[in-house]
């Protein structure tokens, strides 16, 4: 790795590291139930600009609650008040230093097993996928998007998303107007995950996790860095 490739590596790893100290305070002050999902992404919001130095997301904020968290990343559903018995997600995209994050995590309030299996299921999906990819660098974006839905499926779940990642990187990260599928990891993206980018550069990848548990109406969700250690 050059000198240049290992230093974008170890900024987005660094922009990923404080995404994961603002979620740690998120977690242990802002999640509890007799809220809303838009007051707890305010105060996200707030938090992350007094005690974490975001300045902006590069995309929204996304909190869903309850049957909320089977909606797609582009829906806007009606705000929804988080319960005492309650499965709910954060997926955030701060902006740290010009460098881009997106990290996603899914919390469970009160003791239902399914909801807790569900959640303790997203990392060793992740994982493995993650391993999957690691044996072969160079499979296309649809050939990692179906290991994603046969891993779901392993461990006894629906994926849940018609996408399983994307690219990140120095803010904004390389797009492609209109087009949902290049720089995606879905079904269509033939192009090999390791081209490198429009400039030259390694592509970095987030890896995405979507579980969808039909028999509860729930689903779960879990991102961060693929690409980088």
């Amino acid at each position: 790795m050059s000198a240049v490739e290992a230093e974008r590596a170890a900024y987005l790893l660094n922009a990923q590291n404080k995404a994961v100290q603002l979620f740690e305070e998120i977690e242990q002050k802002l999640i509890r139930p007799g809220i809303s999902e838009k007051t707890l992404s305010d105060e996200i919001h707030k938090l992350g600009s007094e005690r974490h130095g975001v300045r902006t997301h590069w995309h929204k904020r996304v909190v869903r609650s309850g049957p909320n968290t089977l909606l797609p990343f582009e829906e806007n559903p009606p705000d929804r008040v988080i319960g005492e018995d309650e499965i709910l997600y954060v997926d955030l995209g701060p902006v740290f230093e010009a460098w881009e994050a997106d990290f996603g995590r899914t919390f469970v309030l009160g003791n239902d097993p399914n909801k807790k299996r569900l959640r303790d299921s997203l990392a060793p999906v992740w994982n493995t996928v993650k391993s999957r990819f690691c044996e072969n660098p160079d499979m296309t974006g649809e050939q990692l998007y179906e290991i994603a839905c046969q891993e779901a499926q392993k461990a006894g779940w629906e994926f849940g998303a018609n996408l399983a990642g994307h690219l990140v990187g120095l803010f904004p990260h390389e797009r492609i107007p209109r087009d949902k599928t290049t720089l995606y990891i879905t079904k269509g993206n033939d192009q090999a995950m390791s081209m490198p980018g429009k400039d030259g550069n390694k592509r970095h990848w987030i890896l995405e996790i979507h579980l969808r548990d039909p028999a509860n109406n729930v689903g779960a969700f879990y991102e961060q860095l693929l690409t980088v250690e």
